[in-house]
C-alpha cells in the first residue's frame, strides 16, 4: 500500500495523532513515529522531518510536555500531553471526525451511484 504523503491532505493529521497517542501514554520521538505506522498498518509514515518540528510546535504551544530521561545510557526525551493539549486533542477530534464522515458520505454515495 502507498504511503500517505500529500501535504495538503496531511495537514493537521500528525498534530491529532501525536496528542491522540500521548494522552494514551507518554512517549518518545521514534516510539510515536514506529507507533503511527503500526496502527495505521504502514498507511501512514511520519518521518523526522515532520515529527520534531510538529513535537517542538506543540511544546511551545504548551500542549505537550518533554522530559529527558536516561535509558539504557541514551538520554530521551519523552513526551506527555497537557491539560491544554488535551482541550485542543477534543477539538481536533471533532473537526476530523466531522471530515471523515464527510469522505465517508462521498465514498458511500459513490457505491451507490
Amino acid at each position: 500500500m502507498k504511503l500517505l504523503r500529500s501535504a495538503s491532505l496531511m495537514s493537521g493529521v500528525p498534530e491529532l495523532m501525536i496528542l491522540q497517542l500521548l494522552a494514551r501514554n507518554e512517549m518518545y520521538g521514534y516510539e510515536l513515529a514506529r507507533t503511527i505506522r503500526t496502527l495505521t498498518t504502514d498507511a501512514i509514515s511520519v518521518g523526522e522531518s515532520v515529527l520534531y518540528p510538529a513535537l517542538h510546535s506543540l511544546e511551545k504551544r504548551g500542549l505537550v510536555r518533554g522530559r529527558r530521561r536516561s535509558v539504557e545510557g541514551r538520554t530521551r526525551v519523552y513526551y506527555s500531553i497537557t491539560q491544554k493539549g488535551f482541550r485542543r486533542l477534543a477539538a481536533l477530534t471533532s473537526h476530523w471526525q466531522r471530515i471523515a464522515e464527510g469522505v465517508e458520505a462521498v465514498l458511500q454515495g459513490a457505491r451507490h451511484a
